[in-house]
């Protein structure tokens, strides 16, 4: 598949214009939808295969002609439409796939709402609400990986009119638990944790551990799992400036 396609982001190689109305939105939308769920349920295997962590940074792009495409991200500055989540094969490795397949999932989510909503910028409020609840009828694209929208449907047919008493109460008691389980977090954390207790991996998510190696980006001071980027403790100390694979990928503007 050549640059001049996935640039245009609309599966049509160039020949189609952008929708307008917000049924052709939703349209775009869905079909994007449908492209990034082949490629993380049935196509899963080739998808897989194709995220190797020894290629370059890497994008999973969804096309309106359902057809979904792994590849580097587009070099126009600034690009034509909104670029999907970029690294997405540094972390396959270094995760539980489950876990892997589930946060690409939701960096696709994030990339299918910010293209359609790209296309309803000129779209009014009431225009706009309508293209959102329709959206949202829809269940995302990490419900149906994680099969967290399927757990939730059938605890909701499972419950009855008799059932809502015990479930209010059931309610109170986990809110209770939820708060004393974040009390005892929050103080059993040492001075050491404390500086970094709130600091995310910027590839995979991953809350930071004094136990693993990390690694600093000096450019955005975003922090990375030293496997997420394939970083080694001996590597790092021959780096005089670590550049995330992120700000790696950036070209000057001319």
């Amino acid at each position: 598949m050549d640059a001049s396609y996935r640039r245009d982001g609309r599966g049509g190689g160039g020949g189609g214009s952008a929708p307008r109305s917000v049924e052709d939105i939703f349209k775009d939308f869905r079909a994007r939808r449908t492209a990034i769920l082949r490629a993380l349920t049935h196509d899963v295997e080739d998808f897989y295969a194709q995220c190797d962590p020894e290629k370059e940074n890497l994008c999973l792009y969804g096309y309106a002609n359902e057809a979904w495409q792994v590849a580097l991200p587009a070099e126009e500055v600034p690009t034509e439409l909104p670029e999907p989540a970029l690294g997405i094969n540094f972390a396959r490795d270094g995760m539980n796939r489950r876990d892997w397949l589930a946060l690409v999932a939701v960096h696709s989510d994030s990339w299918l709402v910010s293209v359609a909503f790209y296309y309803a910028a000129r779209l009014n409020r009431n225009d706009r609400k309508r293209l959102f609840g329709m959206m949202n009828d829809l269940p995302t694209v990490y419900e149906v990986v994680s099969g967290s929208r399927q757990s939730k449907e059938r605890d909701r047919s499972g419950m009855d009119n008799s059932s809502r008493n015990k479930i209010s109460s059931k309610h109170t008691s986990d809110v209770a638990r939820v708060e004393n389980n974040i009390k005892e977090a929050d103080e059993g954390y040492d001075e050491d944790d404390g500086d970094h207790s709130e600091t995310l991996c910027g590839t995979c998510g991953g809350i930071y551990s004094a136990d693993e190696f990390w690694i600093g980006c000096d450019v955005c001071e975003r922090w990375y799992h030293g496997k997420c980027v394939k970083i080694t403790p001996a590597k790092a100390d021959s780096i005089k400036q670590y550049k995330c694979p992120s700000c790696s990928s950036k070209r000057p503007r001319q």
